[in-house]
């Protein structure tokens, strides 16, 4: 195992393996006192690149995007509040406080970090759930494109514990493996008596790499909407993209959850790790369920996007959102004719035949 040095500038990081060297400070630049973080830039930075993805590609799933606004914004804030409160919960310790005012600034307090990405995902299904719910949207389409938006942000939000050097593994000698001056002093500090990762019973060395976590999560979580994407035009049944998502992440973190050093547990049991096989195990199992079925009876499973109901729902947004820019001859410029006017067209024909009849009358007299 290759063994570093100590590094007394917290914000360098090394791949001793590879030679590579970076000194990253985590602030990335203050405005008006308040330093704005490398770590919410790349959560910022993924939450709009998935907007960015989903939104236009929404209208293949059948989902109105104008209606799903709502569910969207609703679902990243509950994102924030369950992450939060996921990581509160099981530390409660570390805030609970005789004074209820500190122990509420406490857990509001997210400088230090303090989230968890599962509270943060079932944070988001729960209020967008909701929210689809009062807006009339059909859940399983919408969570197939939201799954997507999940592994775009994931995967770029994991960035940000690079330059906090945090969420990494026990030690490596993988050329992979990694060390900073932030994780030799967080490793010096927890493996003392009273430690976390005393406690936790882990064997660390603060001169050896660790593993970059981080870096697995995003490569895995990227790839995963690579197949998610290409798959998205052959999907069989709605849903099937979120089966597909918990599978393929639940996978993941059920190994690299394994190899970290700041698991949230009960007991000897790590929390998410358990979570995750649970949620892979029930994805799997509910794909051969459902795969069965739609080859026994593909008729009964029939795309949201492909139902009338989704095509007049658009249509109604398309008509209205026509009508607030002042376009009301659209219709008949794209071929669409209102009930009146088939209905004199109708007419018309009628008449047009009446007059054929008449000539034909007159032609036999």
């Amino acid at each position: 195992m290759t063994l570093s040095q100590m590094i007394t500038n917290y914000n360098e990081i090394q791949f001793p393996n590879l030679g590579w060297e970076f000194e990253i400070n985590p602030t990335a630049f203050t405005i008006g006192g308040i330093a704005i973080q490398w770590y919410g830039i790349f959560i910022a930075l993924g939450l709009a690149l998935a907007v960015l993805y989903c939104f236009p590609r929404m209208k293949r799933f059948g989902i109105d995007a104008d209606r799903a606004i709502d569910a969207v914004l609703g679902g990243v804030i509950g994102g924030i509040i369950g992450a939060r409160l996921y990581y509160v919960i099981f530390n409660w310790s570390d805030y609970k406080s005789d004074s209820f005012k500190e122990t509420f600034f406490a857990i509001l307090n997210t400088r230090n970090g303090g989230l968890g990405i599962y509270g943060g995902i079932i944070g988001a299904l729960i209020v967008g759930l909701i929210i689809c719910k009062i807006k009339k949207i059909k859940m399983l389409p919408m969570l197939d494109v939201a799954v997507m938006g999940f592994l775009i942000g994931q995967g770029i939000g994991r960035w940000g514990n690079f330059v906090n050097q945090e969420a990494f593994g026990i030690n490596t000698n993988s050329f992979l493996g990694m060390t900073g001056g932030r994780i030799q002093q967080v490793i010096n500090a927890e493996m003392q008596v009273g430690g976390s990762m005393y406690e936790n019973g882990l064997e660390m060395v603060w001169s050896d790499p660790v593993h970059p976590c981080f870096l697995y999560e995003s490569v895995w979580c990227l790839l995963g909407f690579v197949l998610l994407a290409f798959w998205s035009k052959r999907r069989r049944y709605d849903g099937q993209l979120l089966l597909m998502y918990m599978a393929w992440y639940g996978l993941e973190r059920a190994v690299v959850e394994g190899l970290r050093t700041d698991s949230l547990m009960i007991g000897s049991i790590r929390v998410s790790q358990a979570l995750s096989i649970v949620i892979f195990i029930a994805s799997v199992l509910l794909q051969i369920i459902i795969g069965f079925k739609v080859k026994r009876d593909p008729e009964s499973f029939v795309l949201y996007a492909t139902t009338e109901e989704s095509r007049m729902l658009i249509e109604e947004t398309r008509r209205k959102s026509m009508k607030d820019m002042g376009d009301d001859d659209d219709d008949d410029e794209i071929g669409i004719l209102e009930e009146d006017d088939d209905n004199a067209d109708d007419n018309d024909s009628d008449d047009d035949n009446s007059d054929e009849n008449a000539e034909d009358n007159n032609k036999e007299e």
